[in-house]
């Protein structure tokens, strides 16, 4: 990546406020090369939002835990032996060193692999060598960083923020469609995460718009209605609400919720649902639109729609009737992105018997390889000297035009803040 030959705080100030008065432009390649900008997205942005950790699944026995990687910061989320759930940063007490370098696994202590020092599946400091006489050492207050946690409908949230806004406010008029699926009961039928090299915000904007649905993703484009304008498909989609209560048997999935980044409750608080439209033929997202697992949770039919989900900036959720999937999109590196799919279908469901896990990833697998292409290509244009931004569409590029306003707004908020 080309360096910056001024990175200041006063260029990042100016940047900003030469974005935001462009409204409905595609951002500055500068906000995808900066390393402060990178900074201050980590401490400003994303460490003060709700981000996907977990399913319960994973988490079910005591000890049971779960790494989260964002930047150069670690997160364990996991089960105690009092049955409770809890985050904490992975980071020792003493000198900061890594207690855990598992993704996941089952484990009663966390021992320094540097000085030794223990800590509970809690965090909480059960031994420190001879430390008991040095000043300052209290046991009690040198447990692990503890993190905020939610779980809401089977799945965990973590957020860095003392000061976090409560997510399951936020989240609970998601909860009637979103308890339909049964998700706390559900089965992880596969997971995988794609290491993409670009800026975490080219894989994040790439998700929140659907105008590159049409010409990068046939197969998904010749079933979801997104890939068209809403007036051109609005007969499909009244028809789908008309039938959706009665055909699947919920009451409330058609629930219309939208709060996402600037009208979120509280600061990465997003919360969003709404419901569209699959075309005439077609019932779930698979490779021929055809059921690849049982119904899931409380569900009774295929009502040829789909609930599309967002819980917190980074992490959103595509649900249908017969199975759910979730992505996540966290930056590693100024230039590196781990985009996390997980796949799940009913918690009742059998691998070999009542679905075959390729047949249920088929269409997301083969999206996000897609994806990656055309990600790839837009790293390599805005890295350019020569790149200059455009105008956005409006109709298929109204949710990445309302990130864009929440994210400069936050920024532009660090930058003056740190100059007071």
């Amino acid at each position: 990546m080309l360096p910056l030959p001024d990175d200041s705080r006063s260029r990042l100030a100016r940047e900003v406020a030469q974005q935001i008065a462009r409204p409905g432009t595609a951002l500055s390649g500068y906000f995808y090369r900066s390393p402060l900008a990178y900074e201050l997205e980590l401490n400003q942005l994303l460490l003060k939002s709700w981000v996907y950790a977990a399913h319960v699944s994973e988490l079910a026995e005591p000890g049971a835990f779960r790494t989260l990687e964002m930047g150069e910061d670690s997160i364990i989320v996991a089960r105690g032996e009092d049955g409770e759930l809890r985050a904490f940063s992975n980071s020792c007490r003493h000198r900061g060193a890594r207690v855990c370098d598992r993704e996941h696994g089952v484990a009663r202590t966390f021992v320094c692999p540097y000085h030794g020092w223990t800590y509970g599946s809690d965090g909480a400091l059960r031994g420190a060598r001879e430390m008991t006489d040095a000043p300052g050492f209290d046991a009690d207050r040198l447990g692990l960083r503890q993190l905020s946690l939610v779980e809401f409908e089977g799945l965990v949230f973590v957020n860095a923020d003392p000061a976090a806004f409560d997510l399951e406010q936020a989240l609970e008029p998601l909860r009637p469609p979103l308890a339909a699926y049964d998700l706390p009961n559900a089965r992880i039928a596969h997971q995988h995460s794609y290491r993409v090299q670009a800026n975490w915000k080219l894989c994040l904007e790439n998700y929140l718009e659907c105008y590159h649905c049409a010409t990068a993703h046939r197969s998904y484009a010749k079933m979801h209605t997104l890939k068209d304008p809403q007036e051109k498909v609005q007969d499909v989609l009244d028809a789908m609400l008309a039938r959706s209560e009665a055909v699947t048997g919920v009451p409330g999935i058609t629930v219309d919720h939208r709060r996402m980044y600037e009208q979120a409750p509280g600061f990465g608080a997003c919360a969003s649902h709404q419901r569209y439209g699959l075309f005439e033929g077609y019932l779930t997202g698979s490779e021929d639109g055809q059921p690849v697992a049982p119904l899931m949770g409380r569900m009774q039919g295929y009502d040829g729609g789909a609930g599309d989900f967002q819980f917190g900036p980074v992490s959103f959720m595509l649900n249908y009737p017969d199975h759910c999937v979730l992505y996540r999109f966290l930056p590693l590196g100024p230039d590196d992105t781990d985009m996390k799919v997980v796949w799940f279908v009913d918690g009742s469901a059998v691998e070999g018997v009542d679905y075959q896990r390729d047949r249920v990833t088929w269409l997301w697998h083969h999206t996000t390889l897609e994806d990656e292409y055309i990600i790839s290509r837009n790293r390599a244009g805005v890295l350019s000297r020569l790149y200059e931004p455009g105008p956005l569409q409006g109709e298929f590029e109204e949710a990445m035009m309302d990130f864009h306003r929440w994210y400069l707004g936050a920024l532009g908020a660090a930058v003056e803040g740190a100059a007071k």
